[in-house]
């Protein structure tokens, strides 16, 4: 007999609140007979929070808040208490960062790609792993006169190369070398006094012991090495191993040291977890790019959900979220955290309703409303807006701590379960792409399907039957075509036989048959808030009773409208 979850991993039982959380708070799931495997997707609204709202909205009258009569009011003080809330969850505060609210992380990336100051001597620097909310900023350099330069994937395990950002950000300073171990170590040193933390390699990779598997591997990609022992086995994550960059400032009585004054190269923008592989990029990234002239924009839709951000260490200049990612509920809420400096530097194309302090028709001439109002047109959410201080509530009272623990081992025992699927004749009946292990990774894992002839299993007969059998994962390329190239093995040459063929192209299956593609997407799964290990083991049922030893065509599938 298989060995447990609990007898892999003792420190799973530290997290058996959930177990009890989902039966009371997320009972329909098991109601439905439901499997969601799709956190990275949206999170999942609890049964309490749709309560509250309800009780909210049912007791209290809110109106449009640009008024003073009582209901916009009520409004205007919710959102107020919403952004401090926001604030306060980061770890920061209203003397350095304002609150914007917008529809969603990408309306919060496009205030920043419209509003940026790009010129012909500037650049946008963006890795080759990014969701297409950010690859669109090179739209608004590119009309601007910038370059757009990309930081290429650079090993089997679908990461970013430390020399490669290194030499992408170094290439706008003539004379100036730099490599990891000079700038990334000195750059730690010089702020706090500690020494970064060093990725492990090879099969001993976060296999030492049972307790440290899944609770020490990656709270953090830049924790130092006292992070790394049997301690966290009680004690789930030290402040230290929270830390977003290094321990915290009280681990060393050194002060830190502000940014030297630069002349700014542009922009760089990543995320601090992907939405397709689950890698965790470095966030010591983001104080060596500002050092090196840049502004940095972080993507941290799919990092918040099991991890608590530090933004008293990591300061880039601008952060955007979806909340919905986090906990569900609401939808169509999103935000821009951005520093008040950056944003006195970002030149809005128009100006609308809600957006002003006064205008006039008679001579073209307007006074732009100051802080984050300048930049949320019209009238903001205001209905949806407080939910998000009680879904900060909500998730921070069940503990990230220990949802974080609880997505850590649930992934990397999905991890070792997928690598070791096979058919009767002992070839694997699964591709993993990306990390398969919990070193600088978070709960996403993506992966196709191999029959028994070994042909992938086409994304779409997967999303069918898993559908018919209520599982809920995601298929596709989940709009980061940087990860899906390099996933399917796409080269530059073999891309550019697209130039040739788009007046041809009637849709995606063109695409597909243009790059001799094997399939156009993959399967993502992806773990959160209401994870049990009864999930693990219904999706692998329905793996093995449904691929196992099957021979499948691709016959019959609607055909695919995009990606």
């Amino acid at each position: 007999m298989a060995p447990t979850i609990e007898e892999l991993y003792p420190e799973y039982t530290l997290t058996s609140s959930i177990d009890k959380l989902r039966s009371e708070h997320y009972a329909h799931l098991d109601e439905k007979n439901h499997v969601y495997l799709d956190y990275t997707g949206s999170g999942l609204a609890s049964a309490f929070q749709l309560t509250h709202s309800s009780v909210r909205l049912s007791s209290t009258l809110y109106g449009n808040p640009h008024s003073i009569n009582p209901s916009s009011q009520a409004s205007t003080n919710a959102i107020i208490a919403t952004r401090l809330k926001v604030l306060q969850h980061l770890n920061t505060d209203a003397e350095e960062y304002e609150v914007i609210f917008t529809a969603n992380a990408t309306e919060a990336a496009k205030l920043v790609g419209e509003s940026y100051a790009f010129t012909k001597g500037t650049k946008l620097v963006l890795t080759a792993d990014n969701h297409n909310s950010i690859n669109g900023l090179r739209e608004f350099a590119g009309r601007k006169g910038s370059s757009t330069v990309y930081i290429p994937f650079s090993s089997p395990d679908m990461r970013i190369n430390d020399e490669d950002f290194i030499k992408a950000l170094s290439a706008a300073r003539p004379g100036r070398k730099a490599t990891l171990s000079t700038g990334i170590n000195r750059l730690a040193k010089s702020l706090l006094g500690c020494q970064p933390w060093r990725r492990k390699t090879g099969d001993a990779a976060g296999r030492e012991d049972g307790m440290k598997r899944c609770s020490t591997s990656n709270t953090n990609p830049n924790q130092d090495a006292s992070c790394d022992n049997p301690a966290l086995y009680k004690a789930f994550l030290r402040p230290s191993c929270q830390s977003s960059l290094v321990p915290p400032q009280s681990a060393s009585t050194a002060p830190a040291r502000p940014l030297e004054k630069t002349t700014r190269h542009g922009l760089f923008a990543y995320p601090a977890q992907s939405n397709f592989t689950g890698v965790r990029h470095p966030l010591a990234w983001v104080t060596y790019a500002q050092r090196q002239g840049y502004d940095v924009l972080l993507d941290a839709a799919a990092y918040l959900p099991t991890t608590r951000l530090d933004m008293s260490i990591t300061k880039p200049e601008f952060l955007i979220i979806s909340w919905y990612k986090l906990f569900g509920f609401p939808t169509g809420v999103g935000c821009l955290v951005v520093k008040k400096e950056a944003l006195s530097r970002l030149v809005r194309p128009w100006f609308s309703g809600g957006t002003i302090q006064a205008v006039t028709v008679g001579v073209p001439w307007h006074l732009k409303a100051r802080g984050a109002e300048g930049f949320e047109d019209g009238t903001v959410n205001f209905l949806g807006i407080p939910e998000v201080m009680f879904g900060l509530e909500w998730i921070n009272a069940v503990g990230l701590q220990v949802i974080g623990l609880r997505v850590r081992c649930l992934t990397d025992w999905f991890l070792k379960r997928l690598a070791a699927l096979r058919h009767s004749d002992r070839t694997p009946m699964a591709r993993i792409y990306g990390p398969e292990n919990m070193d600088m990774r978070g709960g996403t894992v993506a992966f196709n399907l191999l029959d028994s002839g070994g042909k992938v299993v086409d994304e779409r007969l997967v999303g069918q039957e898993s559908a018919a059998a209520g599982i809920s994962l995601r298929t596709g390329c989940f709009c980061n075509p940087g990860a899906g190239e390099a996933a399917m093995g796409l080269t530059v040459a073999s891309l550019r036989r697209l130039a040739t063929a788009t007046a041809q192209m009637r849709g995606m299956d063109d695409f597909v048959e243009v790059l001799g593609l094997p399939s156009a997407g993959a399967i993502r799964v992806s773990f959160g808030i209401a994870s049990t290990s009864t999930d693990v083991d219904r999706f692998f049922e329905f793996v093995e009773k449904t691929y196992r030893d099957r021979v499948t065509t691709s016959e019959g599938l609607f055909p695919r409208e995009s990606c």
